[in-house]
């Protein structure tokens, strides 16, 4: 029995994923596909007799490490409501020197291919996330937020395809580290985009992106450390809140951004929010905008700022979504 004759698997997608939610009637949603591959894993309990779909998004070992690519793909139909969660923070480790299984088909660039800068490294840490959400349906991506080891580098792409009778809140944030450990903003890089197309026009778009500045010794002023830049809070996130599902929550976070007034203050706020509003689809939609001195603080306030949720993805789920 020569390995020699078993023919060679081609084309190992590994790190792919895709979730198709299909829906039948007003409250009956099933899963067309629900697959994953190494180092992404998917978990999804039964379908809530609403019809609320929750998928909880996972990776072996409990985190990503340098190398790791993730790639995911979500389809939800007409009517169909989904709910994205994950147990715990996505751990981002260290990079590291060798190849990673979930790298095998990325391809190297050649003396031909101009490489951009930030792409040069292979042993980012990178997903990305596609999703489509067809008329009336809606997507509620609900994960914990991303914490950096020390020397990681990660890049996230989140794009959304939508109809303007479509739903979506989308939950994007991260930590400054394992504080416990000393290592409070001391990863390398940290790429966020998240883009909103409706009918095939781009509405919104939000990038975050972090860099550890590195020491140039011509330079006039000593570099600046993140730690120095973003103190004194230590989680950030971003809300994008679209659709005719979400109208009532954005207008209970427009009616209490109005009343905010801007004082100065010698002590820094424990927690500052910003809204931007969106202006096309059904309704429109708003950006939130929120910095915390602790990770807890920020989740409790996210808890408190989303409760109208509760109306469409359930009591339950939106509590798993904040525990």
């Amino acid at each position: 029995m020569g390995s020699q004759n078993m023919p060679l698997i081609p084309n190992i997608h590994a790190g792919g994923g895709r979730i198709v939610l299909s829906s039948y009637g007003s409250s009956h949603a099933v899963f067309s596909e629900l697959s994953s591959t190494y180092p992404l894993k998917l978990l999804s309990p039964r379908i809530s007799p609403s019809g609320v779909a929750v998928v909880y998004i996972l990776s072996y070992g409990g985190g990503l490490v340098g190398g790791d690519q993730v790639n995911l793909s979500v389809d939800v139909d007409t009517g169909g409501v989904l709910v994205l969660l994950s147990q715990g923070s996505t751990k981002v480790f260290k990079t590291r020197p060798e190849e990673r299984l979930a790298s095998v088909r990325i391809k190297r660039p050649t003396e031909h291919m101009a490489t951009p800068a930030s792409m040069k490294s292979p042993l980012a840490t990178t997903q990305t996330l596609t999703f489509a959400v067809a008329a009336g349906g809606s997507l509620f991506l609900l994960p914990d937020p991303v914490t950096c080891f020390q020397a990681a580098s990660y890049r996230q792409i989140q794009t959304f395809h939508l109809s303007r009778t479509s739903s979506l809140v989308v939950l994007d944030w991260l930590t400054s580290g394992r504080k416990s450990l000393g290592e409070e903003w001391s990863f390398s890089k940290y790429y966020s985009a998240n883009e909103i197309w409706t009918d095939g026009k781009r509405v919104a778009k939000d990038v975050m992106v972090l860099v550890d500045d590195e020491v140039d010794p011509g330079a006039k002023l000593p570099p600046r450390s993140l730690r120095d830049k973003l103190a004194p809070y230590s989680c950030y996130a971003m809300v994008m809140l679209y659709g005719p599902l979400v109208q009532g929550a954005i207008r209970d976070m427009t009616a209490q951004y109005d009343q905010i007034s801007v004082l100065k203050s010698k002590v820094p706020a424990e927690m500052l929010w910003s809204l931007s509003p969106m202006t096309l689809g059904e309704g429109g939609g708003a950006i939130i905008r929120v910095a915390g001195s602790e990770t807890e603080v920020v989740k409790k306030w996210l808890e408190q700022a989303l409760l109208g949720l509760q109306e469409t993805i359930g009591t339950d789920v939106f509590r798993r979504a904040f525990a």
